[in-house]
């Protein structure tokens, strides 16, 4: 086996005195574990933190085999870390890929979608810049693995227009009318998700509340839902930030 490619890493974990396996997600080969030899050194360890671009290359003797990582840097994001919201936000979409995809399954659009959301918490000063693009990632990931939603016309009346809900259960857009006097059972549906502008600071709250039913129910569940913990302090923050 042997492997060659631009990855955002997603997780480091300790592995002997001074190595740590970690994993990253590819754009060509899906998500990647490696072992790193020196991984908690100093000279390493600024590399390989998650949200980081790195060139990697695999080799092991059989693809049953935990292949050696050798590492280069390609784009640092550390120096995010040291910011609480920026940091939370990396914290989460690594943490959501790592557990949410098989590994060696190719996800280019999930790639994309991660570097993008990436260099836009990278560039932005304000959560306000990227927030609502982390609600279309959920989305593209819920997508990717089975789970996508429907929003494109009211699975009640066929109507494009006036979407106002969705369902818990179907993932399936309601219209404001035919919702009425059954608001308290389904899922707002912000309007930004549906051709609207930029999310103001409820719609952004709605917006997660959305994607959050449907990751826990249909992906973060029984061992993976530990993952959640890492969500729960971004909206937390995300919450502070756009009050």
């Amino acid at each position: 086996m042997q492997i060659v490619a631009d990855a955002v890493i997603l997780a480091v974990r300790a592995h002997g005195e001074h190595g740590g396996v970690v994993r990253a997600l590819t754009r060509e080969h899906g998500v990647q574990p490696g072992y790193v030899r020196g991984a908690r050194s100093r000279q390493w360890r600024p590399v390989l933190q998650p949200g980081n671009t790195i060139r990697g290359s695999w080799r092991g003797r059989t693809a049953e085999q935990l292949p050696a990582l050798t590492v280069e840097p390609v784009r640092s994001r550390a120096a995010l870390h040291g910011e609480p919201l920026a940091a939370a936000a990396i914290e989460w979409l690594t943490a959501l890929v790592a557990a949410a995809l098989p590994e060696a399954q190719p996800y280019p659009r999930l790639y994309d979608a991660l570097d993008g959301m990436l260099s836009a918490i990278e560039a932005a000063s304000a959560a306000r810049g990227w927030a609502g693009g982390l609600v279309r990632f959920e989305l593209v990931l819920l997508a990717e693995l089975g789970f996508g939603l429907d929003l494109e016309a009211c699975v009640v009346t066929g109507a494009v227009e006036d979407l106002g809900f969705v369902s818990p259960r179907s993932a399936a857009a309601v219209s404001r009318s035919a919702a009425a006097g059954y608001e308290h059972a389904l899922l707002p549906l912000p309007d930004f998700l549906t051709g609207g502008g930029p999310p103001d600071g409820a719609a952004l709250i709605e917006g997660l509340r959305l994607t959050g039913h449907f990751l826990a129910r249909d992906i973060l569940t029984d061992r993976l839902a530990v993952a959640l913990a890492a969500r729960e302090r971004l909206v937390d923050r995300l919450k502070r930030a756009v009050a």
